[in-house]
């Protein structure tokens, strides 16, 4: 019996904008940051709409310079559905280019890596179908946002 090979489907684009960063120091696994998520907008072919003004990236930084993310928000779609968005993931990469995001400069996607699984969940009807789907996601960090486009794993 042969299995079916996975197969993403694009979903959406996230463009998340973000707060200040607000430092907590050294955890116990590395240096603990909050990042408000303060809106943005959510556009494809699945999702459209607007990333609310509640949540934060959770993140720790360890020794090496990788990022775990750990974020919670939610958007609004264009026809008023509300839906929780839960996305853990890594952004890692070459110690230079690592830096350089850290100065809020442009680096390409490419030159490092950022990678998310989400979960979405909704109370409504019309959207029932993300409470059933995996995504993954691919990300690029930019000075005050992040672009994220999900996928759905079919």
């Amino acid at each position: 019996m042969k299995l079916l090979k996975p197969v993403l489907e694009h979903v959406c684009r996230l463009n998340v904008e973000l707060g200040p960063i607000r430092e907590m120091g050294q955890g116990r696994a590395g240096a603990r940051r909050i990042i408000p998520i303060i809106g943005g907008t959510v556009s494809g072919p699945r999702l459209n709409g607007k990333i609310l003004n509640v949540g934060a990236d959770w993140q720790t930084l360890f020794g090496s310079g990788m990022a775990e993310l750990d974020t919670r928000y939610a958007m609004e779609t264009d026809d008023g559905a509300v839906i929780e968005i839960i996305n853990y993931g890594y952004r890692d990469g070459p110690p230079e280019v690592l830096a350089a995001l850290g100065r809020g400069e442009a680096v390409p996607p490419e030159d490092y890596y950022m990678r998310t699984h989400a979960r979405l969940e909704t109370g409504d009807g019309h959207y029932d179908w993300v409470n059933r789907t995996l995504f993954v996601g691919t990300g690029a960090r930019n000075a005050s946002s992040v672009n994220v486009d999900l996928y759905a794993l079919r």
